[in-house]
C-alpha cells in the first residue's frame, strides 16, 4: 500500500481512499486548558448566555447545565467564576471560605471535599480545564505532578 500511495502521489493521482487517509485529523482529545484567577472571574454565571465555571481543587466544571443553582441569583452562584475548594469542604458560602485553599481543613472536611468532587462533580459536569495554581508552581515553573482529571494519557513534559 504504501509504495502504491508513494507512485500515486508522484504520478500525482491518489486514490481517494488514500486521499482520505492523508487529510488531517483532529487530536484524539482536546488540548489542556489553564484559567487564571480574572479569566475564571468571567464565567461568574452574571452575563445571560455566557459559561458558568466553579473550580475544585484546581480542576474547572462547566456547570452551565445546573443554572438553577449556579446562576446569577442562584443559591450557589457565589461559588463560580472561582476555585471554590475550601467552601464545597466545609458546604460554606461564607466569602472567606470561597477559596482554593485548604490549609487547616479537618478529616471530615476533606472526606467531604473528596466525596463532592467525584461524586457530584466529576460525575454530572464537564471538565473545561484546569486553574494555573494547579498546572503552575509558585515561580511559574511546570508542576510536574500535574495530571488531568479527564486526560489520564497526558504527561505535562510534552507541554514545554
Amino acid at each position: 500500500m504504501a509504495v502504491r500511495l508513494l507512485l500515486a502521489a508522484l504520478l500525482g493521482a491518489l486514490p481517494a481512499r488514500a486521499e482520505r487517509e492523508l487529510r488531517f485529523r483532529p487530536p484524539a482529545e482536546a488540548p489542556v486548558r489553564l484559567f487564571t484567577e480574572p479569566e475564571l472571574a468571567r464565567y461568574d454565571g452574571q452575563q445571560e448566555g455566557q459559561p458558568i465555571y466553579l473550580a475544585v481543587k484546581g480542576v474547572v466544571f462547566d456547570v452551565t447545565s445546573g443554572k438553577k443553582f449556579y446562576g446569577k441569583g442562584a443559591p450557589y452562584n457565589a461559588l463560580v467564576g472561582k476555585d471554590s475548594t475550601r467552601g464545597v469542604a466545609k458546604m460554606s458560602l461564607d466569602p472567606a471560605d470561597l477559596t482554593h485553599d485548604i490549609t487547616g481543613l479537618t478529616e471530615e472536611e476533606l472526606k467531604s471535599l473528596d466525596d463532592i468532587f467525584n461524586n457530584v462533580y466529576k460525575a454530572k459536569y464537564p471538565i473545561v480545564g484546569y486553574t494555573s495554581r494547579r498546572i503552575l508552581n509558585e515561580d511559574g515553573s511546570p508542576n510536574l505532578d500535574f495530571k488531568p482529571e479527564d486526560q489520564p494519557h497526558f504527561n505535562i513534559k510534552d507541554e514545554f
